[in-house]
């Protein structure tokens, strides 16, 4: 009796489509919601803190004297909670996952000093 079931499901998925796609060559669409990775645009950073008060993680550092940010993302659960509780709206949530990493490192981003604005910004006069 068993023999004839899975000679039933042989027969009827010759003739179906797989139920799987073939990853490596046909890439995974994401849904709208779908929370990813957290990115970061530090030129837009002000360094003020929420985003780490409010990570229920403790997975975000921020260094405010030095302009430092630093994301661990083995801690970060992808909750959202510093997208929606940033002020100058600076993070972002990805659609799609972060690459496999093979060390528990801290991502971190720099911002710039005021002798590096100061700089930056300096006018070229024009011959």
């Amino acid at each position: 009796m068993g023999i004839m079931k899975f000679g039933k499901t042989v027969v009827k998925n010759l003739f179906h489509k797989p139920a799987t796609k073939g990853y490596p060559f046909i890439k995974n669409e994401f849904f709208e919601r779908t929370r990813g990775h957290i990115v970061m645009r530090i030129e837009d950073c002000i360094f003020c803190g929420t985003c780490a008060r409010r990570c229920p993680a403790s997975a975000i550092q921020v260094d405010r004297d030095a302009k430092k940010w630093s994301i661990e993302r083995f801690r970060c659960v992808q909750c959202g909670n510093c997208v929606e509780n940033c002020p100058k709206k600076c993070l972002g949530m990805d659609r799609h996952y972060a690459e496999v990493k093979q060390s528990k490192e801290a991502e971190t981003f720099y911002g710039a000093t005021l002798e590096q604005t100061a700089s930056d910004h300096v006018e070229v006069p024009h011959a």
